[in-house]
């Protein structure tokens, strides 16, 4: 058995290449891959090499962690011909999974996978996108930001989460005309164009490492800053400011099952929409023109692979 999956070999080189897939185990089933997204931020660094060492890094590697596709074979019958999510698969023997998902198929532990509703087709590549952001906060409505950072896909999310979960709508920083459209039930603003000066919690979603003065000198007192992009060069801020205001720093890190499983709850109760975010697609077979273009095309939110077709 053999998947078609995209293989980063070393920095700035990507192929399709024809991988021997293992037999499911026990607690395991098949997938057949539908669409994979991908992502402007983790991939973008494993593309470009300028991922900073984290854990099962290395090349050659199969990336992608926003996969949906059906199960079609595997120790739990129940599950055959559902769509699922696929959060990555590690099946490619010496070719690492990191993180795994952008294949024509995959064999992977039932337990790591999300059903989704029929209706959200492609659209639900953008679950983990969601459960990053949900994940911010852990849908507590009283912890939602007032300020976010970036309006790409995180920056959307977070401003959507909150205002499904009833908090005060917040507001967006976002500087390029094109990424300032789209905004559903919360204001998008230039920088430049806002006054505020006391947020009581601002999320950056825009992985700029060099941000972090400009947003201390928008603190409240006691107010908190929420790290939820992911930053490739060391982050540092001038102290004065930040211990006039008793500035707090939070690192958001991975999102839980328990995030996915909240986001899927507020898609389910029709709160959170994940329309619109997906920008741009591709069929898989021309994967390597597609990657160029998520990662340098300023347009582009979301770039989604279509494996349907992929022989």
């Amino acid at each position: 058995m053999q998947t078609t999956a995209v293989v980063i070999t070393q920095p700035q080189h990507l192929d399709l290449v024809h991988i021997e897939l293992p037999a499911p185990g026990p607690d395991e089933v098949l997938v057949d891959i539908e669409w994979s997204g991908i992502s402007t931020g983790t991939e973008k660094l494993l593309w470009s090499g300028t991922m900073p060492p984290f854990p099962g890094l290395g090349y050659p590697l199969v990336p992608g962690y926003e996969s949906v596709g059906r199960v079609r074979g595997g120790a739990f019958p129940e599950l055959e011909g559902r769509r699922v999510y696929v959060p990555g698969a590690r099946c490619y023997g010496d070719i690492k999974g990191l993180f795994g998902g952008a294949a024509s198929r995959v064999v992977v532990s039932a337990a790591r996978l999300l059903p989704v509703r029929e209706d959200l087709e492609e659209r639900a590549v953008m679950l983990a996108l969601a459960a990053t952001a949900f994940h911010v906060t852990g849908g507590d409505p009283a912890r939602q930001p007032e300020l976010i950072v970036g309006h790409g896909v995180v920056g959307r999310l977070l401003a959507r989460i909150a205002v499904a979960l009833g908090a005060p709508a917040p507001t967006v920083w976002e500087i390029s005309p094109w990424r300032s459209e789209g905004a559903q039930g919360y204001q998008v603003l230039d920088p430049n164009a806002d006054e505020r000066r006391d947020y009581a919690c601002i999320c950056d979603a825009s992985g700029d490492s060099a941000v972090l003065d400009t947003l201390v000198g928008r603190l409240a007192r006691g107010g908190e800053i929420v790290l939820a992009g992911f930053y490739p060069r060391p982050l540092s801020f001038t102290f004065p400011p930040a211990f006039m205001r008793e500035a707090r720093l939070r690192i958001a890190a991975e999102w839980q099952p328990e995030d996915l499983a909240g986001v899927n709850r507020l898609i389910d109760a029709g709160r959170l929409s994940l329309d619109d975010l997906v920008t741009h697609r591709a069929p898989a077979e021309n994967a390597a023109a597609a990657y160029r273009t998520a990662f340098s095309d300023p347009r582009c939110l979301k770039m989604v692979l279509d494996w349907r077709e992929c022989a």
